[in-house]
């Protein structure tokens, strides 16, 4: 079977390895249908590295993804007591904790320090024709939500963990640096909430303009102008509530000045070297509370309740710009980390 694997730094090569055995107990052997690129797969693949993780050797990523159950081992049963049968179409958390540690017991698994990551080495990924996966994991989705749909439950997961990690109130003010898909996602997830005010900032039209459509005040800026736009509206209270999702080095610094006296910030996006940013004095001076998002947990049957039915709340075909066969998933990689005009999502489309 063919597979895409990132070998080195801005360099994908398609592969063909043998397909997978047949699935154990509590696996089942699924066909991909549709893989979403994800911030975190551009890290990997601009520098061959996330946060502490370097990869040494060529790799599958991928871990926002859509699958078709082909085969199942004994007890193909996922955390909701659901067996699952070949032909089922299912979305996968990529996230598989040990289940045993305290983290685990106390229902924080996506902070499980034994857990492993579908595509995130040295765990291979989802760009594949097919992969065993935990029937644990797997999520049935219904006929109304498409393959791409499927694959952006994940990143509809991610934004969800954010916005209950940040304590979203009716009425709270809000603001949101970053309007990719997450950061987007966040701020319909805020409109949803109840928050009187959401504001979101990004470098890129096409994004701020998708935002918009979700109902949230989403403004175009330039270097610091999204501090100057909070202040203004805000007559220099600033916001309850400041989310980062993009993490370009200084938005941290620029939630922090966003956010009023007693705030609280959410920190969504990943640094590329690491890092984390920001002037101490105002930060301690302002008493603010700090919230790292970490993935998500719990989220699979909220976000496919929020993107179902004949009228969702979330149109998650709305994010999904860009579609590529699996061949071209070094196209799909290059043209989301060069900002093609236009790129929401990327979605490689492996099997229909």
């Amino acid at each position: 079977m063919k597979t895409a694997k990132l070998t080195g730094p801005c360099n994908i090569r398609i592969e063909d390895i043998p397909s997978p055995s047949q699935p154990a107990e509590g696996e089942v052997l699924v066909e991909v249908l549709s893989v979403g690129v994800c911030g975190s797969d551009l890290h990997m693949y601009e520098t061959g590295s996330i946060g502490s993780i370097h990869i040494s050797e060529p790799l599958t990523i991928g871990h926002e993804f859509s699958a078709r159950v082909i085969a199942i081992g004994e007890n193909a049963v996922n955390e909701h007591g659901v067996h699952l049968e070949p032909g089922m179409r299912v979305a996968v958390e990529p996230h598989v904790a040990c289940g045993k540690c305290e983290q685990c017991h106390h229902g924080h698994p996506n902070l499980c320090p034994h857990h492993y990551f579908y595509g995130v080495y040295p765990v291979p990924g989802a760009l594949s024709e097919q992969m065993l996966v935990k029937a644990h994991n797997c999520f049935p989705i219904p006929a109304e939500i498409s393959n791409a749909g499927g694959a952006l439950l994940e990143t509809l997961g991610v934004a969800l963990h954010a916005v209950d990690l940040s304590k979203i109130r009716v009425g709270d003010t809000v603001a949101i640096i970053g309007c990719g898909s997450v950061g987007a996602l966040i701020g319909r997830l805020a409109v949803l909430a109840g928050a009187a005010n959401v504001w979101a900032f990004d470098l890129l039209e096409w994004r701020t303009a998708l935002a918009r459509q979700w109902g949230v005040d989403a403004i175009t800026v330039r270097d610091n102008e999204a501090v100057k736009h909070i202040e203004e509206l805000t007559n220099g209270r600033g916001v309850d509530i400041a989310i980062e999702a993009a993490w370009a080095n200084h938005t941290v610094q620029q939630c922090v000045e966003m956010a009023r006296y007693g705030g609280r910030l959410t920190l969504v996006g990943i640094p590329p070297d690491d890092r984390i940013l920001m002037d101490g004095s105002i930060t301690r001076r302002k008493g603010l509370t700090f919230r790292f998002s970490r993935r998500m947990k719990h989220t699979y049957p909220r976000a496919i309740a929020l993107s179902s039915g004949t009228d969702p709340l979330v149109k998650l075909d709305n994010l999904a710009s860009h579609f590529y066969p699996l061949e071209k998933t070094g196209d799909a990689f290059a043209d989301n980390s060069s900002y093609k005009e236009g790129l929401l999502k990327a979605i490689i489309q492996i099997n229909r």
